[in-house]
């Protein structure tokens, strides 16, 4: 059960990352800018980071590929063996019971991992860009600074 709450928790996690992409490249300028100048931090910090796309969107793609990377090991490793444990007491030959389990649970990580840790956070980030750029920015600007190398 636990190793359920890890990928769910990956699978968010990628959205936040997905979100975060989609609304800092999104979010109005113009608008930052007029908050910036009013002293707002966030802002200035969405600024910072449009005005150096490239080193963010490596952040971003550095976060999900690790994501992506630990979701698969915690699917493969615990869940599918759990179900292929549980089809192989209900009678499957192990092997194939093993083969059929990895099947199913890489189907469904898939799919989640694209809906709910790719699309709909895209979506949403489209949707109230200027809001989630500037609640991103601070933790993007860090994690940008430790995973970029100058």
């Amino acid at each position: 059960m636990d190793d359920l709450i890890i990928i769910i928790a990956l699978i968010l996690l990628n959205g936040v990352f997905s979100m975060s992409e989609v609304a800092l490249i999104s979010a109005r300028k113009s608008k930052l800018s007029a908050e910036a100048k009013d002293g707002n931090r966030s802002a200035a910090n969405a600024l910072k980071l449009q005005s150096e796309p490239d080193r963010f969107l490596s952040t971003v793609q550095i976060g999900i590929t690790l994501i992506g990377i630990l979701t698969g090991l915690f699917s493969g490793a615990t869940i599918a063996t759990e179900a292929g444990n549980y089809l192989t007491s209900i009678g499957l030959a192990p092997k194939m019971a093993m083969n059929i389990a990895k099947f199913v649970i890489v189907a469904i990580v898939t799919y989640l991992s694209i809906v709910v840790g790719e699309l709909v956070p895209k979506r949403i980030g489209m949707g109230h860009a200027d809001g989630i750029a500037k609640l991103a920015a601070g933790p993007m600007r860090l994690l940008s600074l430790i995973t970029t190398v100058r």
